[in-house]
């Protein structure tokens, strides 16, 4: 832990935002602060910060939604501040990737307290990739954008959703099941149609052959998988 550490705030109540950066400006913190969760998920990739606060209220998404985009491509440790004191949104937050809940209104001290301990607990080393390239093709899992041969490709949520999946396990087979669960829910993982349409969509827009594959290949009757970077060096 260092006392120069970062700590992005993401809140819409500007009250908020001020008491908590005086308060951790006063330990010698770095502050950095966002109104949504766009904004927040978009100071989080390019400033990198060492702890997250996060409100679930958010006016643009959920904060939920917030702390799943953020888990795609990102490990930083996490402390939800929320006024929704109920177990079951705790829990949803804590499964959902969270390392901390605490519930408005708080004292300084704890909040304090918690943001140390989620700093002693930050694991070292570098960042893990927001960004995997796969020669022409770029998915910028932080951004959520697609680059082919530095273009952006204009994808649906769910073209996004299959691709930015397949890309997170590059090499690896991921079965329909698996995908269309993530995706689509689990009362889905046996329209495998669904899937079928999004990946030939995908392969319209990559410019990919499935019967010469440069991105995605079919492993009949098992899902899909993204070819290896190695295979572009």
């Amino acid at each position: 832990m260092s006392q120069s550490s970062t700590i992005l705030v993401i809140d819409d109540e500007p009250q908020i935002r001020k008491f908590l950066r005086i308060s951790l400006v006063s330990q010698g913190y770095t502050v950095l602060e966002a109104a949504t969760g766009a904004e927040g998920l978009s100071q989080a990739a390019l400033r990198r910060p060492d702890v997250v606060v996060l409100d679930l209220g958010l006016p643009d998404m959920d904060g939920q939604q917030v702390l799943r985009e953020l888990r795609e491509w990102s490990g930083v440790p996490v402390l939800v501040l929320s006024v929704r004191a109920s177990e079951a949104q705790k829990v949803q937050a804590l499964d959902g990737g969270a390392n901390d809940y605490v519930t408005k209104p708080f004292g300084i001290q704890e909040f304090l307290a918690r943001i140390r301990a989620l700093l002693r607990q930050a694991p070292a080393g570098e960042a893990p990739e927001s960004a995997l390239e796969l020669g022409p093709l770029v998915v910028d899992l932080a951004f959520r954008r697609v680059l082919l041969d530095g273009v952006e490709v204009a994808l649906t949520r769910k073209e996004y959703a299959v691709l930015a999946q397949l890309a997170r396990h590059p090499g690896r087979v991921i079965t329909q099941q698996q995908l269309l669960k993530d995706i689509w829910g689990p009362t889905h993982i046996e329209n495998s149609h669904y899937l079928r349409i999004v990946v030939g969509h995908l392969r319209q827009k990559l410019a990919d052959d499935p019967t010469q594959p440069r991105f995605i290949v079919t492993e009949a009757g098992v899902g899909y998988r993204l070819l290896d970077p190695s295979s572009f060096s």
